[in-house]
């Protein structure tokens, strides 16, 4: 409902940054590092992810049509996404944690990452599969979260002892943690799923347990959850974008 204005008619991972849907913002960050196979889990408007890959070249590339045959020929090359996705129905209403098992059927190998779909991070991902495979071996954890700090929503004021303000921060990074969203997975973690549930109550479960590890992430980092979100990122766009790696 915080982002009525932009949802009710797109999923929220369509919702745009500068000339790009937030999804592609996040499949950019993990190019940069040479990850580009991708599975997105569809639900709500879910076609729409699909119409808009599908279709992308024929807004960025020129192409010629033969409309007696059907036939499309490309005669460029400039869309630079070299994404193999595997798009995957999980149904509109359900669960994040179901839509990873349901996603994960799909996946060869014992160790996956999972990134929601509403945040962007400079977080460094080979620096944190790194961390991963140190935590695992050790501890025999099975998945790490980036933990992240998240800026306030409201105005920081420090005064003096006369109540003099000396300092006032509009938008101050506290010094907590959050899941920034960006995890990695060891296959063994789907034995924690049950059912149609959400991602962190997965989690919860798993940190009963002791199988989660921690990544600190001291970069930038920020979520798309209102409409002043929407606007903020558009403005760190307009300015160079700190999440941009290429």
């Amino acid at each position: 409902m915080r982002l009525h204005q932009e949802t009710e008619f797109k999923p929220k991972p369509m919702v745009k940054i500068g000339p790009y849907p937030m999804v592609v913002h996040i499949m950019k960050i993990y190019q940069h590092y040479g990850f580009n196979d991708f599975i997105l889990p569809l639900g709500y408007k879910g076609e729409l992810i699909r119409e808009y890959f599908l279709n992308l070249r024929k807004f960025t590339d020129d192409f010629s049509f033969n409309m007696k045959s059907g036939e499309t020929s490309y005669l460029t090359a400039n869309n630079s996404l070299p994404f193999q996705i595997t798009f995957v129905d999980t149904g509109e209403n359900s669960l994040s944690g179901l839509r990873v098992k349901q996603a994960a059927e799909y996946i060869a190998g014992d160790e996956f990452m999972v990134t929601y779909g509403d945040g962007v991070s400079n977080v460094n991902i080979p620096a944190l599969i790194h961390f991963h495979h140190e935590r695992r071996a050790k501890h025999n954890t099975l998945v790490t979260i980036t933990a992240a700090h998240p800026s306030s929503k409201y105005g920081q004021v420090i005064g003096d002892e006369e109540n003099i303000i000396q300092v006032f921060d509009e938008k101050p990074v506290l010094n907590d943690y959050v899941n920034g969203g960006f995890m990695v997975f060891h296959r063994e973690a789907l034995s924690y799923f049950d059912g149609d549930e959400m991602l962190e109550t997965v989690l919860q479960r798993m940190v009963k347990d002791h199988k989660v590890a921690q990544f600190r992430h001291e970069g930038f980092w920020h979520s798309m959850d209102t409409m002043k979100d929407v606007m903020d990122l558009n403005a760190y766009w307009e300015k160079g974008a700190p999440w941009k790696l290429d």
